[in-house]
């Protein structure tokens, strides 16, 4: 069974989408400005700075990603070929593998953290009271989790 969405409903979906992607080459154009690494980048290393030591498994970290990354193996050997990552064994799985921040990934990240915190505020503290991002988070995070 198919639902025609309402005009509203589509003006919405055109809005979400374009505010993202602005917002994605906002970030992106920064990071180039200031000669580091891409927002993909940073979020791999912003979700294994929240880890436990022993780091995350590679589909871990896609399902955590901020941006949609169809191939996190790349993304993970290019990160470890910087030294910002390391692979270490899965004490869980014997075939596996987890993926954990450096020190080097600590400090790229925590470089990067002021240009993408810039951003933040230019794309939408600038836009929104704290209440209105309140009410934006909320609404949104209804389309990630519709429990939560």
């Amino acid at each position: 069974m198919t639902q025609k969405p309402s005009e509203t409903v589509v003006d919405a979906w055109i809005a979400l989408v374009r505010a993202q992607q602005a917002a994605v080459l906002k970030v992106e154009r920064a990071f180039r400005e200031a000669g580091l690494p891409p927002h993909a980048w940073y979020d791999v290393l912003w979700e294994l700075d929240r880890a436990p030591e022993e780091g995350l498994r590679p589909f871990d970290i896609e399902r955590r990603m901020l941006i949609a990354q169809s191939n996190i193996s790349r993304l993970i050997d290019r990160l470890e070929e910087k030294g910002y990552v390391e692979r270490r064994a899965c004490e869980s799985d014997g075939r596996g593998q987890n993926v954990a921040i450096t020190a080097s990934g600590r400090t790229i990240r925590r470089r990067m953290w002021p240009i993408y915190a810039k951003a933040i505020s230019e794309t939408v503290g600038q836009h929104f009271s704290e209440r209105e991002a309140a009410t934006v988070r909320d609404l949104l995070t209804r389309l990630v989790d519709p429990q939560g």
